[in-house]
């Protein structure tokens, strides 16, 4: 009877929470909203000598600078700039009142195991393991801070198991655009900040499941670790954390905008250049931040956005630059599913898709369709895939069958372009 109980009262909890304002969020990213964890009188974390509150403030107010300075077409909305208390509840309703096209929430791990090291990027979904729940339970902690928790989210415990299990079976709207970041801050983590990648994660947050947008939850290190301690306490740290997630969130941008000017364009065709589209942004050939210390062996990728809107090749030393040339075949496909265990292309749940394929990404089953060789066709498959249902499908780039970020796939385009 107490397990019916609770059950009734965590959906009575859910049922509350607004109904995406912005269910088919398919445009310019205009607005990011930077969610530095816990605070004032819940400090989070605690490490040997600093608190989670003011090193999750420090590296989101950098990342904040980072995004203004170099694309200055994006709107930046903190939770919080000052190490003051802000409920889980009013952070979503601030990402949600300022309709935000991206949600970061920032924060740093802890563990029994003083060794247990490196990154990890979580999305609202199942939790996949034990160590996924207990991550999800510590950060939906912070509600015991708040007056009148019980009553606010209506009986949810954060302590139980079972709560926060239930709690999970209500899916997140945008699940694959969150994944899609999720995997590319992931990626800027072990390829270019050198971090231990301990991989994108699906667990039940409060925070992210409020949001009317796409949204992740950064893990960026563990307090309980005295080495990864010291380094999240240094500048050096915070500024590759910061700048890591900026050049997650430039590629995303990149791939968003361009894929909303070629929806614009298959809709108006020539005369797309003279609509006046609400909210919409202008797409920004921005860099990285620069004069940052890298660690040891890193090259700081300061000009893949710029070349690949200009078609200049990216310097030879760059790592994130992968050897081609103009012969390189590049496809786009229609992501629509991602699941933990493969489904047969004639699933049930894929019905009204055709030619459905998949490709094994991220340590997930990845679906999609589609084989177009432009943007616009690809946009206009999207379209497609979303009046059948799939509202949260997205595009993904090809090279060779291989995926390659956004920021590549226009820089192939463009450098194909110039050489015909």
């Amino acid at each position: 009877m107490k397990r019916l109980i609770l059950f009734f009262g965590i959906i009575s909890l859910l049922a509350q929470f607004p109904e995406p304002a912005h269910a088919d969020r398919r445009g310019f990213v205009n607005t990011v909203v930077i969610d530095p964890g816990h605070g004032g009188r819940d400090p989070g974390a605690v490490g040997r000598r600093v608190r989670e509150k003011d090193i999750t403030l420090a590296i989101s107010l950098k990342l904040g600078e980072y995004i203004k300075e170099h694309l200055p077409d994006v709107k930046v909305v903190y939770t919080r700039t000052t190490d003051e208390f802000v409920e889980l509840w009013r952070r979503a309703q601030i990402a949600n009142e300022n309709q935000a096209d991206l949600f970061i929430s920032i924060h740093c791990n802890s563990a029994r195991n003083t060794a247990a090291t490196g990154t990890e990027t979580f999305v609202m979904g199942l939790h996949r393991s034990q160590a996924n729940l207990e991550v999800a339970r510590k950060e939906n902690a912070s509600i015991l801070f708040e007056e009148d928790y019980m009553e606010t989210y209506e009986g949810f415990d954060p302590h139980s198991p079972e709560a926060n299990i239930i709690f999970t079976l209500y899916q997140n709207a945008y699940l694959d655009q969150s994944l899609a970041v999720a995997s590319m801050v992931q990626g800027q983590f072990r390829e270019r900040a050198r971090r231990v990648d301990r991989g994108v994660k699906q667990a039940g947050f409060l925070v992210l499941y409020q949001v009317t947008m796409p949204g992740i939850l950064v893990e960026a290190g563990f307090l309980s670790n005295p080495r990864e301690e010291e380094y999240l306490a240094s500048e050096a740290g915070q500024a590759h954390i910061a700048s890591a997630v900026f050049r997650a969130f430039r590629d995303y941008k990149e791939q968003q905008d361009a894929l909303a000017a070629a929806r614009r364009h298959y809709a108006y065709g020539d005369n797309a250049n003279n609509q006046d589209i609400p909210g919409q942004g202008t797409p920004s050939a921005q860099t990285e931040p620069s004069g940052q210390a890298a660690p040891a062996g890193q090259v700081m990728d300061t000009t893949l956005a710029a070349s690949a809107a200009s078609g200049a090749a990216t310097p030879e030393d760059s790592p994130s630059a992968p050897e081609s040339d103009a012969g390189d075949r590049i496809v786009f496909r229609v992501q629509f599913a991602s699941t933990s265990e493969e489904r047969p292309l004639n699933a049930p749940e894929f019905r009204g898709l055709q030619n459905v394929g998949w490709y094994f990404h991220e340590g997930l089953y990845k679906y999609t369709v589609g084989n177009e060789s432009s943007l616009e066709d690809a946009a206009a498959l999207q379209a497609r895939v979303h009046e059948a249902g799939f509202r949260d499908a997205f595009v993904v780039a090809f090279v060779n069958e291989e995926r390659i970020s956004p920021s590549e796939a226009i820089r192939l385009l463009s450098q194909q372009g110039s050489n015909q």
